[in-house]
């Protein structure tokens, strides 16, 4: 089935089964391959390298952030472009892209390569701590021009009707990545650097067989003469700034997280944390791999005027959010124990007093968690940026700060309950610009009668 077909006469619950499911698989094999690299460092390099993971994953995903603006802020416009049957614009606005891309890794790279061991020791950390987060923060720093094309890739695949090659990508390179991190950590016996080394030369070369149909000609999207244009820059930024404000606003918020943690709890209180963005990095890549394979196809549908039928769709995208985020919040609060002991293997009474009322606390995120991560996900499909960002800068700054300051007297446990907090407020604010939308949309159907 081609793409045009496949977004725009495929039933909604059949689409949605096609796309969104091979997208959550995709997204679990990446969210287990994350867990397993936290428990390998953890389990084999001890506690200070699994806390100088955490230091560093703040920089490490900064690192993505302008490659991941870029190809998430071109995949809006290009399905569009498609479902307005204006396919030359969408060929060249996804060739800028991938130009773009790759010279963003490098500037980006090296930038974060030099500033490696200041911006670490500005978080407080102390001489060895720092060195380990320094280590690993700069493999990922001179990987950068290969590496962060892969994320890209993925949505250019989806766009093309190829869910499935995307869904087989990311359990390829999940699972290969553990085989080689293993490989470089429990056989070769190398440092914390080893387990960035393992990532990052997987990815690059998972990049390199993504794109090979791309450069043959055998896509609907094709690569061309690129004509870059301001009317093009700014599209691709409005488009991915909802995504790129959540992981630069985001790492902000990790940053000052842990840096107050060093401080109340010190390199325990640290990994605690670290334990809960692990569980919210195998929960929050389901509701993305979900929501973000459904865009090509709400959007390309928005592009072509059939508003009833992208309400269908994201109807089935909000309540798959909705069951999915219930469950793990079910699961975190009845079994923490076994999920902090999961990344520690020999951890005292004093770690699991601290862990486990901390995922409890923790757990609470996702009865609301669901609302604003779908509704930015729509916003994100449809051109509306503004929005989008609203839901994005809130959820992932501007409400974490405000909690940081309102629940400090609680010492620890409010730190724990900022994520719940921040939920709940972001939830509130998803539902008043869905209700604008509705009211957006109200307003075309009377126009069009």
């Amino acid at each position: 089935m081609d793409n045009k077909t496949l977004f725009s006469k495929t039933p909604p619950t059949r689409l949605f089964l096609m796309a969104a499911l091979p997208g959550a698989i995709g997204m679990l094999a990446s969210a287990l391959y994350q867990m397993m690299d936290g428990v390998f460092v953890g389990r084999l390099l001890g506690e200070n390298a699994f806390a100088a993971l955490n230091l560093a994953m703040p920089f490490v995903i900064i690192n993505f952030a302008l490659a991941d603006l870029i190809g998430v802020g071109s995949a809006v416009p290009i399905s569009i472009r498609l479902g307005e049957k204006r396919d030359d614009d969408a060929n060249n606005i996804f060739t800028c892209a991938c130009l773009l891309i790759v010279g963003a890794g490098v500037v980006t790279g090296a930038v974060i390569y030099a500033a490696a061991p200041f911006m670490i020791s500005m978080m407080g950390a102390d001489a060895e701590l720092a060195e380990l987060a320094v280590q690993y923060l700069r493999v990922y720093a001179l990987c950068s021009p290969v590496t962060t094309i892969i994320f890209a890739v993925d949505n250019y695949l989806r766009i093309c009707g190829k869910i499935r090659r995307s869904m087989l990508l990311n359990v390829f390179m999940s699972a290969f990545s553990v085989v080689v991190e293993f490989l470089f950590l429990y056989v070769f016996r190398w440092g914390i650097w080893g387990a960035a080394l393992a990532t990052c030369s997987v990815m690059g070369a998972c990049a390199v067989v993504a794109l090979y149909p791309f450069f043959r000609g055998r896509m609907p999207l094709r690569f061309r003469r690129p004509k870059f244009s301001v009317l093009i820059l700014r599209q691709i930024v409005s488009c991915g700034a909802p995504s790129f404000l959540n992981n630069i606003a985001g790492r902000i918020t990790s940053i000052l997280m842990n840096a107050v943690l060093l401080r109340m709890g010190g390199s325990e209180a640290v990994s605690v944390y670290g334990i809960l963005m692990m569980a919210d990095g195998f929960v929050q890549p389901l509701l993305y791999g979900m929501c973000d394979s459904l865009q090509p196809a709400v959007g390309y549908n928005w592009g072509a005027g059939e508003y009833g039928r992208v309400k269908a769709i994201e109807k089935r995208c909000f309540l798959a959010s909705a069951i999915l985020s219930v469950a793990a919040a079910a699961v975190i609060f009845l079994f923490p124990k076994p999920l902090a002991g999961l990344f520690m293997q020999d951890a005292d009474a004093a770690f699991y007093e601290m862990a486990v009322p901390a995922l409890m606390l923790f757990s609470l995120t996702y009865i609301t968690r669901w609302i604003s991560f779908a509704t930015q996900s729509l916003m994100s499909a449809i051109e509306k940026p503004i929005q989008a960002s609203m839901i994005s800068l809130s959820t992932a700054l501007v409400f974490p700060l405000l909690f940081i300051a309102v629940l400090w007297p609680m010492g620890l446990n409010g730190l724990w309950l900022n994520l719940p907090a921040t939920a709940l407020l972001a939830a509130l604010l998803s539902l008043g610009i869905l209700l604008h939308l509705r009211r957006f949309l109200q307003k075309k159907q009377k126009t069009a009668e």
